[in-house]
């Protein structure tokens, strides 16, 4: 039975099982002619042969929109500048994503005169929340269509299966059925053994960015990167534009190892789920971005914008990019960036990313205050009145206890 009319509904499309299968479903289900959008943020093969694919499958057109630049420029810079990261561990590849590609499908539903959007996101993933605040954000009365949370289907296996029963060809089997999400940041791996945390992962089975750290290279690679205002700029002096330079560094780090991830998170529905995350490059980035700030920036306001931090990173985990209150820490970060401008160069090797020299025209280290040596600037009898005044209410505490 068919559900509500719609004459003409836009898709977000991948080509991978679940929007591979929503084209001819939401046909039969609402006569409706699709209109399918694929975003290129860097997942590079997958997009080759889509168009053939989405029309044999019964889609009217396909946009293919290029949105690296604009991804890497105006969401992941602004996420590395403020250091967010994900319970300590996830560096947010699948989370920035979602928001510029959902803000280009409403402005492509908007010029079709679509009735509604449409989206293969799953009822317990966070992907439905991020896509679905972002339409909120820019067409918030436009009607949205989750398949997953009102069909039939109950598994990738029965999606399998209704693709067979309609001949749609398929890249995966029942066997190598990972659910994966690849961007130029990252590529997520989830599903089929991963779902029990007991079991380690076959690394050398689904890697696809890298290579094991015990099967990288013996001999280290040295790497400089440049920062202008917590931006990254050059890498070993040759300026380069972001997207260039997430390639490079997926490239370097993933031949050594870096940037493998195994964890338990929690997502935002409520249950833990486990995934395994490849970020070489972005991995080497904030690892390059923290160093620096370490040298640039004033103690407190380190200290408070690590706490900022994880804030900014749960806004962007929970689909929360267009609020009030991400600008507004934006604005906080954008001000502490001002002087994160420098050099960091880092020794890649098996798996780690280790120190090796950095230099800012606005660094905050001052040798002659901090040596071992003998100097002239800093009093050390001065310390003296500063303990007793930074203790005093310790002090008075343990009097007021009848201490001695």
């Amino acid at each position: 039975m068919q559900k509500q009319k719609f004459n003409k509904v836009v898709l977000a499309y991948s080509g991978g099982l679940d929007t591979s299968i929503i084209i001819p479903w939401l046909k039969e289900n609402y006569g409706c002619e699709v209109i399918a959008v694929a975003a290129d943020v860097g997942q590079g093969a997958e997009l080759s042969g889509l168009e053939e694919k989405a029309i044999k499958t019964g889609a009217k057109k396909l946009y293919i929109e290029d949105l690296r630049r604009e991804f890497v420029e105006d969401f992941v810079f602004p996420t590395i500048q403020a250091g967010a990261v994900y319970e300590n561990e996830y560096l947010l590849g699948t989370s920035f994503a979602r928001p510029v590609i959902a803000k280009r499908i409403v402005e492509i539903a908007q010029a079709e005169g679509a009735d509604a959007i449409a989206h293969g996101c799953t009822g317990k993933g966070n992907d439905q929340v991020r896509f679905e605040l972002t339409i909120k954000a820019f067409a918030p009365n436009m009607p949205i269509i989750a398949p997953w949370r009102t069909w039939e289907l109950k598994s990738r296996e029965d999606e399998i299966e209704y693709a067979e029963a309609r001949q749609i060809p398929l890249a995966i089997t029942r066997e190598t059925n990972y659910s994966k999400d690849k961007n130029l940041w990252h590529l997520s791996h989830e599903g089929l053994d991963l779902e029990d945390p007991a079991n380690e992962p076959d690394y050398r089975k689904i890697l696809e960015l890298g290579v094991c750290p015990e099967d990288a290279p013996d001999t280290p690679t040295y790497i400089t990167l440049g920062f202008e205002k917590g931006i990254p700029t050059t890498l070993d002096g040759v300026e380069m534009d972001g997207v260039t330079l997430i390639a490079k560094l997926n490239e370097l780090g993933g031949q050594n190892g870096i940037g493998i991830v195994d964890m338990v998170e929690n997502r935002l529905v409520g249950m833990k789920s486990r995934g395994v995350y490849e970020t070489p490059g972005g991995t080497i980035l904030y690892k390059a971005h923290e160093l620096l700030e370490q040298l640039c920036l004033d103690r407190d306001t380190q200290h408070y914008k690590q706490q900022a931090a994880i804030k900014f990173a749960e806004l962007v985990y929970f689909g929360q990019w267009y609020t009030p209150l991400r600008e507004a820490l934006s604005a906080f970060v954008s001000k502490t960036q001002e002087t994160v401008t420098g050099e960091v160069k880092l020794k890649l090797y098996k798996g780690n990313i280790i120190l090796a020299g950095m230099k800012s025209p606005y660094s905050l280290y001052n040798e002659d205050i901090a040596t071992f040596g003998e100097d002239h600037i800093y009093n050390q009898n001065d310390s003296a009145g500063f303990i007793n005044l930074f203790g005093l209410p310790i002090k008075v505490k343990a009097l007021s206890e009848g201490k001695k």
